[in-house]
């Protein structure tokens, strides 16, 4: 054990972590690098250039001092909507390599991460990265660090992704500083599962790190959370690939196989041990994941319906952080409602959906929880605007606030507010980091933030603020469930709960969008917005009409007037029994109203 070391990798998005995971593996020779991050192999993440999922590999090193060691790195995510993969990589792990881009210094995922791993005791190894880079700042940089840190200047590692410079030193100070697991050998098998896989042939795949005791090949064991009952068929260590092994011992990170058929048998964060000699308690693991972000997911063809459950158990799987439920809608039929993390998660999820399981779905307009109290003082929490109670039954509704850390440089300061103010934002401080940097702090409503709020930031601070948030609390709100009728009638996918004061401005742009979208039919379609029986916008799809008249050349008026009021009948008897499809692409432009 003394020769095992397990650390992982965190930064904010774009800080070149995968590229430095590429040299270490390069220079412990695990494998041969033949492109650029080789351990983001999923499609989307090399398209977008972000990592989705933390990936876990095994490097053998040989210090200089002669000893051989093991070193377990697992390489995580940095945008904000996959902290929870980060949170539970820094549960496997000793220590962390804090990545700093010197062009861009300290950002917010950053000290978020960083305060995760401290929560855990982690051994911290500041790195700056992307130094051979001409517009690098490394002394401001790690004036930055050092202010964050508290250490000293020469425990910070100057390194480059790029050429590999500094990664000897890294690699040393990963065998000299980090801890090595603490655990019993002797003592009652613990393993604390932190991943899982989905492989169609040999069913779900655990990944786990050895806690207390150790696993063999062919050992029974049961999950102390569900109680269920396995035969290890294979365990193995994870390199590139699945290397299966004799055993796994303590403080080793590895893999088990035990031919898991059904995806909700295995909860992340769940403890394994044996069943002749179980273990008396769980393992503390890492705190449940809270959706923030809700939306209903139908599949287009309403027979995939079972395709798609089964698709979204295997995804969650491999993304714990995904949660869903059943739910039908008047529109869309049978479908599930989905809690994600934020609004790059959903896109990744219908992307993998598409690419991974060739499932189409249409997914309506996110929207966050709220808190809703009824005149008897009863609260329920409702996911979706068509939950609501009758208006005349509800005391008052509250909204979940965030409390957003934002860093930006000065110049950027005023657009910034100016932004946050708009979505209904309170400051509660800022303060200077270093030089021209400043570290802004609001509290905002999340149903505000939800859509398209990450996005502006970026585009207002050409790139440069970076953004972080967490849950602070329900506070009381006045808000408004804005239905939108089609001839009257309420398109429950389209209802959604806004603040009142932008109720009418919205329903307005809904209903001119929505004019643009619906084809045009044999009568008039009137798209109305309204809360409650009051209209609040209207918007008219003019009907397409045949010309009755054209075979009337001169002739009495009256012949004319006969087969317009035949044609209005007509038209009236059509509207009374047309339906009005949405197609699409207008819930797709409903999203993306800007």
């Amino acid at each position: 054990m003394d020769n095992i070391r397990n650390f992982c990798i965190i930064a904010h998005i774009d800080h070149g972590k995968s590229t430095l995971a590429d040299r270490l593996l390069e220079r412990t020779k695990t494998i041969q690098i033949t492109e650029g991050q080789m351990l983001d192999d999923m499609d989307l993440e090399r398209e977008r250039g972000i990592t989705i999922k933390s990936h876990a590999i095994e490097m053998d090193y040989v210090a200089k001092d002669g000893k051989k060691y093991i070193l377990n790195l697992i390489d995580t995510p940095g945008h904000v909507d996959f902290s929870y993969e980060v949170s539970r990589s820094i549960a496997a792990c000793e220590g962390a390599l804090l990545v700093v881009d010197a062009t861009q210094g300290v950002q917010a995922q950053t000290i978020s991460n960083l305060y995760m791993a401290l929560e855990h005791d982690l051994e911290i190894i500041p790195v700056v990265n992307k130094i051979d880079m001409p517009q690098a700042m490394p002394d401001e940089v790690e004036d930055e660090i050092v202010e964050l840190l508290g250490c000293e200047r020469d425990e910070i590692i100057r390194a480059s992704g790029k050429t590999g410079e500094g990664v000897d030193e890294i690699l040393e100070a990963v065998v000299n500083r980090i801890q090595p697991p603490k655990g019993d050998p002797k003592a009652p098998l613990q393993a604390l599962i932190f991943d899982s896989i989905f492989n169609s042939f040999r069913g779900v795949i655990v990944l786990c790190k050895v806690i207390n005791g150790e696993i063999k090949k062919g050992d029974k064991v049961k999950f102390f959370n569900t109680g269920e009952e396995y035969v290890a068929d294979e365990v193995g260590m994870l390199r590139m690939d699945m290397i299966p092994c004799p055993k796994l011992s303590c403080g080793e990170v590895g893999y088990i196989v035990s031919g898991i058929k059904t995806a909700t048998e295995v909860k992340v964060g769940d403890t394994i041990t044996h069943v002749s000699e179980p273990c008396k308690e769980a393992i503390e693991g890492f705190q449940e994941v809270k959706p923030m972000v809700f939306a209903g997911v139908y599949p287009i063809d309403p027979t995939e319906y079972e395709n798609l459950r089964s698709s979204l158990e295997k995804l969650q799987l491999n993304d714990a952080s995904l949660t869903f439920q059943p739910e039908s809608s008047v529109a869309l039929g049978f479908g599930f409602r989905c809690g994600f993390l934020g609004l790059l998660h959903m896109e990744i999820v219908q992307e993998r959906l598409d690419r991974e399981f060739n499932v189409d779905v249409i997914t309506t307009v996110p929207n966050v929880s709220y808190m809703v109290y009824d005149k008897q003082g009863n609260v329920t929490e409702v996911h979706n605007p068509s939950g609501l109670p009758d208006q005349t039954l509800i005391d008052h509704i509250e909204e979940p606030y965030i409390r957003a850390t934002i860093i930006t440089t000065t110049n950027y300061i005023g657009p910034i507010m100016k932004l946050c103010l708009d979505k209904r934002g309170e400051l509660i401080n800022q303060e200077y980091v270093s030089g021209n940097r400043v570290e802004i702090h609001f509290l905002l409503p999340l149903g505000e933030i939800v859509i398209d709020f990450y996005d502006k930031l970026k585009s207002i601070s050409k790139g440069y603020a970076s953004f972080d948030y967490h849950l602070d609390s329900y506070r009381p709100s006045r808000l408004a469930k804005l239905d939108i009728l089609l001839n009257g009638e309420p398109v429950d996918a389209l209802s959604t709960l806004t603040h009142q004061d932008n109720a009418v401005t919205l329903g307005r742009r809904m209903c001119e969008k929505l004019k643009d979208l619906i084809p045009r039919q044999q009568f008039d379609i009137a798209i109305q917005a309204a809360i409650g029986s009051k209209i609040i916008a209207r918007e008219t799809v003019k009907q397409v009409r045949k010309d009755v008249l054209a075979k009337c050349y001169g002739g009495d008026v009256s012949r004319k007037r006969k087969l317009l009021e035949k044609q209005k009948k007509g038209k009236k008897r059509m509207k009374q029994i047309g339906n009005v499809q949405v197609p699409q692409k207008a819930f797709l432009a409903v999203l993306k109203l800007d």
